[in-house]
């Protein structure tokens, strides 16, 4: 399967408004924003967790990165609610689950093959910071290496956003929304855009809080056969 799979070309998906779609897991729904590939996928995909709902032990080949939205996830390294962000890095195991029920924005087969850094935050303790050379905006970090620069960014109302970032960004509406060109985008709304395009957007009336990733798409790749 493809989906939104050239990255030299601008994407933009709306997320609450895609049909959920049934994984081969009893309980487990998607809504797929971008994709190369089947069950082994390279994918960008919002994923939801009936209450009581379970994926079996699995290795992640290529990396696991996710932002839990709603609910809580849970595996054998704890209890993830709303606003964790977890990287488990390729090679890595567990067994996804969630007795109340979760929605996460998850990104799989991204990472670089040789990454062995777990991480998981809870964003609803970190506090975000001023850009010092970005009026209107805010930033919380939470992961940053040669290849690809992952953050949280609260954008005032009305702030206008110019970024140039080399290899290329991803956006991903967590609440309040934007606009970019003629477009809108609300809570879910996905936005990538190729390398060395340059971003113009604007905040919304009740300004924006945005997952973003940048300089990933320089290295973007299927996933490895089998």
């Amino acid at each position: 399967m493809e989906l939104n799979s050239d990255f030299k070309q601008r994407a933009a998906m709306h997320g609450d408004s895609i049909e959920w779609t049934p994984s081969p897991e009893p309980g487990v729904s998607r809504r797929m924003l971008d994709r190369i590939g089947d069950e082994v996928a390279r994918a960008t995909t919002i994923v939801r967790f009936d209450p009581g709902s379970r994926f079996a032990a699995h290795t992640h080949g290529g990396g696991e990165e996710f932002i839990v939205l709603e609910g809580v996830f849970q595996d054998e390294f704890g209890d993830f609610p709303a606003g964790f962000y977890i990287r488990n890095p390729p090679g890595s195991r567990h067994t996804p689950a969630s007795e109340p029920g979760c929605t996460i924005l998850v990104k799989l087969w991204q990472f670089d093959p040789d990454d062995r850094s777990h991480v998981r935050i809870d964003t609803n303790r970190m506090a975000s910071l001023p850009a010092h050379d970005r009026a209107g905006v805010e930033i919380m970090p939470l992961f940053r290496d040669q290849r690809e620069d992952v953050r949280i960014e609260q954008w005032a109302p009305g702030q206008e956003i110019a970024l140039q970032p080399e290899g290329g960004i991803e956006l991903f509406v967590l609440a309040g929304g934007f606009t970019e060109g003629d477009e809108s985008f609300g809570a879910q709304g996905w936005l990538r855009l190729p390398v060395e395009a340059p971003l113009h957007a604007t905040a919304g009336p009740d300004g924006a809080r945005v997952w973003i990733k940048s300089g990933h798409l320089r290295h973007a790749r299927a996933p490895a056969p089998g």
